[in-house]
């Protein structure tokens, strides 16, 4: 069986789902939704904030390997396992901010990804105390053991990425279903005022989900699957957040700006797929936009 077959097989294990329950509400406790919750979600960046942490200790680790190989290097090595210590925090409070709200599965693996990087961030920190004593084998030994598990764990982070899908855009995912021509959605007087109203569009042999926010003669229209976790956008409020005017989730309050779709609330870190939108005849006519063509 491969690696992805056995993480696979992982996330479908449910004997510690009371632990990683426990630990969820625990970090949901501490980060509250809000300014700092956001940032660490990357609400503010318009993608995961976590993958770009995570260079850091990677990459210094990385590096403080190859350095230790060389002994008149070892002093920079241990220079950059510092920095890779001290990085580890900011990444691990945003992991743990993403992870708090992901789905069952993918929060499985997740632990498994905390613990492997808390066993390896152990290490290190062991490695600088013994580089510190004047234990400078011991100290190498523990920091190669640390980028043992840390390389392990990246490959456990990918997989909940790529696989899981636990950063990605669902709304890109779910425009892909669409015709890339205009789309009829109706007469403008059958939507309601102020709130979203569902909408399909035929695509690639299936309808796909469209939510269509009606302001006066002004239409909004989204793809329906929220960016965060595809959830029902078209049965969400749309809602004052922050001094925008947005569509929020109805899964988990994520909330974007009804002028471009930009999230102006976390957990959502990606844009929400907006179509362009024109009138005919008193029917409102959308296509994705360009990019996607």
């Amino acid at each position: 069986m491969s690696l992805m077959g056995i993480l696979d097989r992982l996330a479908d294990v449910s004997t510690f789902d009371r632990t990683i329950e426990s630990a969820r509400k625990a970090v949901q406790a501490v980060l509250r939704p809000g300014v700092l919750k956001d940032a660490l979600h990357g609400t503010w960046l318009g993608h995961p904030l976590h993958p770009v942490l995570v260079q850091v200790p990677v990459g210094s680790w990385t590096s403080a390997g190859l350095l230790d190989a060389v002994p008149p290097l070892r002093p920079a090595a241990t220079v950059l396992i510092a920095t890779g210590v001290v990085v580890s925090v900011p990444a691990a409070m945003s992991g743990a901010a993403d992870w708090s709200e992901q789905e069952v599965g993918v929060r499985r693996l997740g632990a498994l990804h905390a613990v492997s990087n808390v066993a390896a961030l152990s290490l290190y920190v062991g490695s600088l105390v013994a580089r510190a004593r004047g234990r400078g084998t011991l100290g190498r030994v523990l920091a190669y053991a640390g980028l043992g598990i840390a390389t392990g764990s990246a490959a456990i982070g990918g997989h909940m990425s790529y696989a899981q899908s636990s950063g990605a855009s669902h709304a890109a995912t779910a425009a892909r279903a669409l015709t890339s021509d205009w789309i009829d959605l109706g007469p403008l007087d059958d939507l309601p005022e102020g709130r979203p109203a569902l909408r399909t569009a035929g695509g690639s042999g299936v309808a796909a989900p469209l939510a269509a926010v009606r302001r006066g003669a002004r239409v909004d229209v989204f793809v329906g699957a929220c960016s965060h976790l595809a959830g029902p956008l078209y049965e969400g409020t749309v809602e004052e957040v922050r001094g925008h005017t947005c569509l929020v989730c109805p899964w988990h309050d994520s909330a974007f700006d009804l002028e471009n779709g930009e999230p102006r609330r976390g957990p959502a870190a990606n844009p929400q797929e907006k179509l362009e939108v024109r009138m005919e005849a008193g029917r409102v006519m959308a296509r994705l936009p360009s990019r996607h063509q």
